[in-house]
């Protein structure tokens, strides 16, 4: 009998001190997330739509514990932008787009947009690990990406501005040319990597609302204040979504909207 009873308090003391597999606090306009523990590894994909649509449409539809925004698209044509990655196959490929290939700025520097940053889920040799990397990035030895979304630009370990194409800058040092409004104050989607003792990883996601807008610099400064190893940006602007259990960010700017149309989603499956 106390054997027993030995028993069921280890358990539920394990209970009570395990941490949940996803975590979810909202703070100044900041809703932070961290997703813990290897079983959540796999419960992770990125998926895309053939047409423009809302994040809590895919939600719904998908039936997932939680729905971000990931990479980005074209509105005018609804084609990717990024790279995404579903059960290890290319799904959106930025390559067909063609008004990227019309396009004589963005023609003139394909090698960098294609060689964004993407967060990977990967399959190494039947264990499950997070990586942030630059797309043409070599996979290490027995890995295999099994879902990934690109976007960018990359904030940790190092801000990649000028070399994803995000600005341009003159022979002063001026900034001439940017893009997904790097240097403004507008709302954000962030994920980051922290890796933990003993090989383990923690995922942190940060939606950045209207209510506290960031531009590039803090995003950066906000990842790296809580320690994160790696971390890079995911659409942002009007695209920045999340909907989580009665959670549901639309960071459009008219009232009563549903959320903007967008291309690629980061879902986390039920079991």
């Amino acid at each position: 009998m106390k054997k027993l009873f030995l028993f069921i308090l280890l358990f539920v003391t394990t209970a009570v001190f395990a941490a949940a597999p996803i975590n979810v606090t909202y703070e100044d306009g900041i809703y932070h997330i961290i997703l813990s523990g290897d079983k959540i590894k796999k419960q992770i994909k990125f998926v895309s739509s053939s047409s423009l649509t809302t994040n809590k449409e895919v939600h719904n539809k998908s039936g997932s514990l939680l729905t971000i925004n990931a990479g980005f698209f074209d509105p005018k044509n609804e084609k990717t932008m990024s790279y995404i990655v579903n059960d290890g196959q290319i799904v959106e490929d930025p390559i067909f787009n063609e008004n990227i290939m019309i396009n004589p700025i963005l023609r003139q520097n394909m090698s960098k947009i294609l060689n964004r940053t993407e967060f990977r889920v990967m399959d190494c040799d039947g264990k499950y690990k997070y990586e942030i990397a630059q797309h043409n990035s070599s996979v290490d030895f027995l890995c295999s990406i099994q879902t990934s979304a690109q976007a960018g630009p990359q904030l940790l370990p190092n801000l990649r501005l000028e070399e994803e194409f995000f600005i341009v800058k003159d022979k002063d040092g001026n900034i001439i040319r940017e893009s997904a409004s790097v240097t403004q104050k507008t709302p954000r989607t962030l994920i980051g990597i922290k890796n933990l003792a003993e090989g383990k990883q923690e995922v942190h996601i940060f939606i950045v609302t209207n209510e506290h807008p960031m531009d590039i610099y803090e995003a950066r400064d906000l990842c790296s204040s809580y320690g994160l190893d790696s971390a890079m940006a995911f659409d942002g602007g009007s695209s920045t979504s999340l909907n989580y259990k009665k959670i549901n960010v639309v960071s459009t700017q008219d009232n009563n909207d549903t959320g903007r149309g967008l291309k690629s989603f980061m879902i986390i499956q039920k079991k």
